[in-house]
């Protein structure tokens, strides 16, 4: 039997992601525009990527009654402590473009030699019969002088993968969906929901 699936997110890139990585399997992805009334956007204001994948996604589920999968993701810079981390979208301003954003994690970094940093990402799927699962994703590398990179959105200009040499905006779509932290997390969410890898 076809799961119907809202895919929880405003950020059109990763709906794109998510429509790709789970291709093929016997879901009917719904996205936020798709819904004949679109419930509001929930809070993201808890401490870890977890409770706000699961906040997202258990919301979205009481408010449309569709099973939701959500994530929270996000960069971690060593030489920063871990920042921007869990509020990587806000840690610059609420409504700060990403070309602006990335301007801006440049600047903090400028004559830091240390630039470490990694990806990560927590994704959960809130199901009507009351369970919520989590698959996470990890993935280090460094962040770059300068933005590189045309694809991708948010950080991805920045993060140089470890052991490549290309940021994650120069990374093919379907590279990019084996080897993010994205894409190892929604592999996870793929297996459990019975399709092979991609």
């Amino acid at each position: 039997m076809t799961l119907r699936l809202l895919l929880g997110t405003a950020n059109e890139g990763k709906v794109v992601e998510l429509r790709r990585i789970l291709a093929g399997l016997d879901l009917d992805l719904v996205s936020l525009d798709e819904l004949s009334e679109r419930p509001p956007d929930p809070s993201e204001d808890a401490p870890t990527y977890r409770e706000n994948a699961v906040h997202k996604a258990e919301t979205y589920l009481r408010a449309t009654g569709i099973a939701t999968v959500a994530d929270d993701s996000g960069l971690e810079v060593d030489a920063l402590g871990g920042a921007p981390g869990v509020r990587s979208r806000r840690y610059f301003g609420e409504d700060v473009p990403a070309a602006q954003r990335n301007a801006m994690l440049l600047g903090l970094l400028d004559g830091v030699e240390d630039r470490g940093a990694r990806f990560v990402c927590v994704v959960a799927l809130a199901l009507p019969d009351g369970g919520t699962e989590t698959f996470d994703g990890e993935v280090r590398g460094e962040i770059a002088p300068a933005p590189s990179g045309a694809r991708g959105f948010g950080f991805d200009p920045l993060f140089v993968m470890q052991g490549d040499g290309r940021t994650m905006a120069q990374l093919p779509d379907d590279e990019k969906d084996r080897v993010s932290h994205r894409g190892l997390a929604v592999a996870k969410l793929r297996a459990r929901l019975g399709g092979e890898p991609r």
